[in-house]
């Protein structure tokens, strides 16, 4: 048979990544019609694809909030000591503690998400993240001012776990990569706005600097109402609620083809089966789990861990530390070399989504923890010789700020990324949020500790010590990202459990939604051969 495959539009992220995808969709090859003579024809996806893109995008946006928290308080902590006249100590729990707390609100986004919905989790999210910055701004004391965090926080935590979980759920198997690393490019583009912020507002007096710092943040949880009115509902999860004629809506918009919208649907449904009845099943199975669930748990679980035990929550909340330790001075001086920390972690994330699906997740794993691992370690080298006086000041300066920025772009490229996108690829549906849910949460709590902790350490052992501690951390990670992450860009439900150990076979009985697409290449290959 003389088959003919024309791509009119092409696949993978065409217009924003500027490449094609190797998978034609199963519903986008149709015959044609037959004043064309027969044949195979492949239609164009823009439009689908675009919608997609927008949603992922819009479903990402609380992510700036923990950016912008993380960024923004590298500074604010500076101006709130000088108002409030806290201790070393309070600025340790004050940094730290969103972490910690944000772990409760990804424990509770997992159900919460399960129950009222992905889509309006998202909102749940802004709302508390919103009630949180307003006490924050008005306290009068650190009492308050605690208080206004720990809100946040639990905003922050059901934020960061609802939206891999909702992207992974309504996007192509083919942009699975690319668009859950989104939620990651919004952290570093939240840290940029806060250092951009400490640098625009720190010429104001002492005891409003730092409010009007951190009132800017309400902005951007705003802007969800917006989006609750343009993104829908999870089509995953409108199957598991019995809804499934809504479902069907939701996926004629991402999807190409109304045949395509009804293979989709039936896809979910079959895996919608698999999961009913489960409940309490589901954390018995997390917290009594097969060989295999086990060995997703340690690779997700473990990711999440290595992704903050690093360093880098403690190098972006306290780079102004730092710097003055190598011998920066003036706090303007000090703001703007965190701006170029920003600026560095926000352009090499756009890198890695460009790079997520087509070069793999393992080998962005591999460069990320060995390139980490390295300027941690002359990081500490150079902070060490300068205290020996071995080291010229201006040496030492721009030894911290390459490092620094070194650290951050090889976080940015691989590590931080992934993280998400393993985490939300991995795990079976009926497993997938409360899974991520733990994930996130250990995230945060690796986060806090590192956070609370990176001020004594240093006083203890030096900001050097506590640099040389982070890069044997970092030489770890890349014997687990060897030993234990398989490589799951284009893969299959079935075929990630068969990495983890499963059968991966029929009898599994769940099916992931695009596992069609990545094989329907095969398929037209093979007709096009034929």
């Amino acid at each position: 048979m003389g088959a003919e495959v024309a791509a009119a539009g092409g696949g993978g992220l065409p217009g924003f990544l500027g490449r094609k995808s190797r998978y034609a969709r199963m519903d986008d090859v149709l015959p044609q019609e037959p004043e064309d003579g027969g044949g195979v024809r492949v239609r164009g996806s823009g439009s689908s694809r675009r919608y997609v893109f927008a949603c992922s995008v819009f479903a990402s946006l609380n992510h700036v909030l923990l950016g912008y928290d993380v960024g923004v308080m590298s500074g604010c902590i500076i101006f709130i000591q000088k108002d409030l006249h806290i201790t070393e100590v309070q600025q340790e729990v004050l940094v730290g503690c969103l972490s910690f707390i944000s772990l409760l609100g990804s424990i509770a986004a997992g159900r919460t998400s399960d129950i009222i919905g992905r889509k309006w989790t998202i909102g749940l999210a802004a709302a508390v993240f919103q009630a949180g910055a307003a006490i924050m701004t008005a306290a009068p004391s650190f009492a308050v001012l605690m208080a206004g965090r720990l809100l946040a926080g639990i905003g922050i935590g059901i934020g960061i776990m609802v939206a891999p979980v909702y992207i992974s759920e309504i996007t192509p198997a083919t942009l699975r990569g690319s668009m859950a690393s989104f939620p990651e490019i919004f952290i570093s583009l939240g840290i940029l706005l806060g250092y951009v912020s400490n640098l625009i507002f720190a010429g104001l007096p002492d005891h409003i600097n730092w409010r009007v710092m951190l009132a800017a943040g309400i902005l951007p949880s705003i802007s969800i109402a917006f989006v609750l009115m343009v993104i829908p509902e999870s089509p995953r999860w409108l199957v598991m609620q019995n809804r499934a004629g809504e479902a069907r809506a939701v996926l004629l918009k991402v999807t190409d083809t109304e045949e395509e919208a009804e293979e989709r649907l039936t896809e979910i449904e079959e895996a919608a089966r698999a999961t009913a009845g489960s409940g309490k099943a589901v954390w018995r199975e997390l917290l009594r789990p097969s060989p295999v669930i086990r060995r997703m748990l340690i690779t997700g679980v473990g990711v999440q861990v290595f992704q903050q035990a690093t360093g880098i929550d403690a190098l972006v909340y306290y780079s102004p530390t730092i710097f003055r330790d190598a011998g920066i001075t003036t706090e303007r001086q000090l703001l703007a070399a965190t701006v170029a920390v920003g600026l560095t972690k926000t352009a090499f994330i756009v890198i890695a989504i460009a790079l997520v699906d087509r070069v793999g997740r393992k080998p962005l794993l591999y460069v990320s923890t060995v390139g980490i691992t390295a300027c941690l370690a002359v990081l500490a080298a150079s902070l060490s010789l300068l205290a020996r006086g071995a080291l010229p000041g201006g040496a030492a300066i721009g030894l911290a700020i390459l490092t620094v920025c070194g650290f951050v772009a090889f976080f940015s490229v691989g590590i931080g990324p992934i993280n998400m996108v393993l985490s939300s690829e991995i795990f079976p549906l009926r497993l997938r949020a409360q899974a991520v849910g733990i994930g996130f949460a250990l995230n945060r709590m690796t986060s806090g500790a590192v956070a609370m902790s990176f001020l004594s350490i240093c006083n203890a052992v030096s900001v050097a010590g506590a640099f040389t501690g982070f890069a044997a951390v970092s030489a770890l990670s890349v014997a687990f990202v060897h030993l234990l992450v398989p490589e799951t860009s284009g893969k299959t439900l079935e075929q990630i459990e068969s990495l983890f150990g499963g059968g991966g076979g029929a009898t599994s009985g769940e099916v992931e939604l695009g596992d069609a697409e990545c094989l329907v290449h095969e398929r037209v290959a093979s007709q096009a051969s034929s």
